[in-house]
């Protein structure tokens, strides 16, 4: 059976799980949120199913690569990933993923493929983290301080402020990245 391909053709609980529909409901009822029912984190709880299909793997990123830097705001957050958009719009072409923050603090970056070839495999979604990661790395911030070399987008991504990164094809997977202090 083919899914419909317009927005919101998913509800937030997948009709053939009836017992978590139910717990969601209870749980809805009794003011404790998607996430004590659901097993999840925040992010996972309020964006899965909605933004994304459900995580099918995830991984732990734990480095600190400046760690005497300032803590960035919700505003860095959320200027920051408006000014990534604004550049993906002044481009000539369309852009084939979208990149936004979601959470009270804007604390979750959240990847998704806008066609169904820029992210076919997990390992396209890598190419283009692995492309994002130059990118960071020609930010003056990144030039100043002498990360450029060793500096990745998950780097650039924990120095702003986010928990995590879930970057999804938008159909049938999606990966999370947690982002933790180094040891």
């Amino acid at each position: 059976m083919r899914r419909p391909s317009f927005p919101f053709a998913r509800s937030v609980a997948p009709m053939r799980r009836p017992r978590r529909v139910a717990a969601l409901a209870l749980a809805m009822s009794l003011g404790l949120g998607q996430g004590a029912v659901l097993g999840a984190g925040p992010a996972a709880a309020q964006q899965e199913y909605y933004y994304y299909p459900a995580i099918t793997s995830d991984e732990v990123f734990a480095r600190d690569i400046a760690p005497n830097a300032p803590q960035a705001s919700r505003a860095v957050r959320v200027s920051f990933i408006t000014e990534l958009t604004k550049a993906q719009l002044a481009a000539p072409e369309s852009p084939r993923f979208v990149v936004f923050a979601k959470g009270a603090q804007a604390e979750h970056m959240i990847i998704v493929a806008l066609d169904d070839q820029v992210f076919r495999t997990i390992y396209r979604a890598r190419a283009l983290l692995a492309q994002l990661t130059s990118n960071a790395r020609a930010t003056p911030f990144f030039q100043k301080n002498g990360l450029a070399v060793h500096a990745t987008w998950f780097d650039m991504a924990k120095l702003l402020g986010f928990d995590d990164i879930v970057i999804s094809d938008g159909d049938t997977w999606a990966h999370r990245i947690v982002l933790r202090a180094g040891t």
